[in-house]
């Protein structure tokens, strides 16, 4: 009767499930501990601990730096797109998708360590010419072709200025990004919500075609 009146036990997870958690985990350790303490602080003994796993667990998951940084940026990119999907990017026209990019970018700088730890990663590779700066350049030019696609989509419905040049205005805007990035590294105070608003509204101007001769 007892056992009748037990709460079932729940389900055991599999192998690949504890090895899934693992890994993510450690991954969010190594952003913790890069936005907390920088990049030379990244070792796998305090990520490790940071996770609260062992060392050893950590080199068998991402064999060695590069491995676990390159984890990393995979983490972001699933994350960020994870935001583009929640404001349902892809459904707006593509001036509104292009401005809504910006928004959901800015607003998650402000808001998370996750912007901080990525570019200290960043700024790492490119001071030291490391191997992982084309495993960064392969992450901007995707930020890149999503922009020039959204620019494209624009001047198809005819709310983006067609005399535009589609990959030079997605490059201007991930460079607009990435500098409001880097600004946050060296000055973490910054408040980004007036810049925020002020770059939507210069871009809509800049970019839209309401108000201009046809």
């Amino acid at each position: 009767m007892i056992d009748q009146l037990s709460p079932p036990r729940p389900a055991r997870r599999t192998q690949a499930e504890r090895r899934d958690e693992s890994g993510r985990s450690l991954v969010e350790a190594a952003i913790a501990v890069v936005a907390r303490e920088g990049v030379s602080a990244a070792t796998f003994d305090a990520i490790g601990r940071q996770a609260g796993y062992s060392r050893g667990l950590a080199t068998q998951r991402f064999g060695s730096k590069q491995g676990l940084i390159e984890a990393v940026i995979r983490h972001l990119h699933e994350r960020q797109e994870a935001g583009l999907l929640d404001n349902d990017i892809d459904d707006l026209p593509g001036l509104e998708a292009v401005l809504a990019f910006v928004d959901v970018y800015l607003r998650a700088l402000a808001g998370e360590h996750d912007g901080r730890a990525y570019f200290m990663l960043l700024s790492a590779a490119v001071a030291d010419a490391t191997e992982l700066r084309p495993a960064f350049a392969e992450e901007h030019e995707r930020i890149e072709r999503r922009l020039e696609d959204l620019f494209r989509r624009g001047q198809a419905e005819g709310s983006i200025r067609r005399e535009l040049d589609p990959r030079a205005a997605a490059l201007m805007v991930g460079s607009l990004l990435l500098g409001l990035s880097m600004q946050m590294l060296v000055d973490p105070r910054t408040n980004l919500d007036p810049i925020r608003e002020t770059s939507i509204a210069t871009l809509r101007l800049s970019f839209g075609t309401e108000g201009r001769p046809t």
